[in-house]
């Protein structure tokens, strides 16, 4: 079987998927949290597809997110060649993008693969080792942006 490559690696990252829609948010300092069960994508390298849960929390400052057009947009990751661990931080990069949140943590647990389960965690803002805020990114053509 032949090795991953860039091409894999990068596969579905600056995909254009549907617009996250927003509304104003009118209350402060709550947190919602939203489950999307029916996750699936397809492995860039084999093909085969990943099945598995999104769990989204985030605490709004002047944005909420649309539902339907969440559901749209997660949807949308049906046919899309990527790693599931690229997907996870994909999805937080374009809820951060979206609504500007005080904070947002993405989890994604995935269906068991040749006897593995997985679970893949991406929050913003990220911690430092020092346990400070640092500045989220996401690799795109194999840089930082």
């Amino acid at each position: 079987m032949p090795e991953y490559s860039e091409e894999h690696a990068r596969a579905g990252i600056t995909a254009k998927l549907p617009p996250l829609e927003t509304w104003p948010n009118q209350f402060p300092d709550y947190v919602i949290i939203t489950r999307f069960p029916e996750y699936s994508s397809v492995c860039p390298k084999t093909g085969l597809p990943d099945y598995g849960t999104i769990t989204i929390q985030y605490m709004p400052k002047k944005e909420c997110l649309e539902l339907k057009a969440l559901k749209m947009y997660l949807l949308s990751y049906r046919d899309l060649g990527i790693f599931y661990e690229n997907a996870v931080n994909k999805i937080l990069h374009d809820i951060v993008a979206a609504v500007r949140p005080e904070w947002c943590v993405v989890r994604g647990e995935f269906t068991p693969r040749g006897g593995l389960t997985t679970s893949v965690i991406a929050r913003w803002p990220a911690l430092q080792d020092e346990g400070k805020p640092s500045k989220m990114h996401l690799r795109r053509k194999g840089k930082s942006t």
